[in-house]
């Protein structure tokens, strides 16, 4: 079956979705412990969430890159999600999606969420044909982020490792196997249509 070329894939329940981020230790292991961000973690600064867990992978470098080296799975409410989605405005200007360049970038300007499509990564990290989502969030948005609508906070570091060392190996298919199963995650298409850059 072909892929869209925009669609948002995640880890999802009926009323939670998994997004991943990666921290230093001293941002990430506190988060853990506590089930929420300390007070290191800088409110105001945009923050960006990633449904995709090998767009994660691709982006921390399996949790090697300084600075990255703890990958957690953020457990958030579908509701925050979709307030955050509804709120949203695309990281880039799109000719036909937005009137012009200034009417974007007032859009920008007061929107508290956006939205960039980047290209899926395989288990090489390699770009695939189609694109996931990120989902940056700053202002009412990363505060709603850090004391609403997270659930749990997961240290999914050891997965990543495990699953690296085995596509380095070869094991492709016991690599597959351990990836977290992402469905397409059901968004009213009049939410996306403005977001599909």
């Amino acid at each position: 079956m072909d892929e869209p070329h925009h669609r948002i894939r995640a880890l999802h329940t009926d009323s939670t979705i998994t997004v991943y981020q990666a921290y230093a230790p001293e941002i990430g292991l506190p988060a853990v412990q506590e089930g929420c961000f300390p007070a290191a973690w800088k409110r105001d600064r945009m923050t960006w969430i990633k449904p995709s867990f090998l767009w994660m992978m691709y982006r921390c470098g399996w949790g090697a890159k300084a600075g990255q080296e703890t990958v957690l799975a953020v457990e958030i409410t579908r509701d925050g999600f979709e307030w955050a989605l509804r709120h949203a405005c695309l990281s880039s200007y799109v000719r036909g999606v937005h009137p012009d360049q200034a009417a974007w970038q007032r859009q920008l300007k007061r929107a508290p969420a956006r939205v960039q499509w980047d290209p899926e990564r395989d288990l090489h990290l390699r770009p695939m044909p189609y694109r996931s989502l990120q989902l940056g969030l700053s202002g009412e948005a990363a505060r709603r982020y850090a004391d609403e609508w997270i659930t749990s906070i997961r240290d999914v570091t050891p997965l990543a490792h495990e699953i690296h060392a085995l596509v380095s190996g070869g094991d492709l298919d016991s690599a597959a196997r351990l990836l977290p199963q992402e469905d397409p995650y059901p968004m009213e298409e009049e939410v996306l249509a403005p977001l599909q850059g």
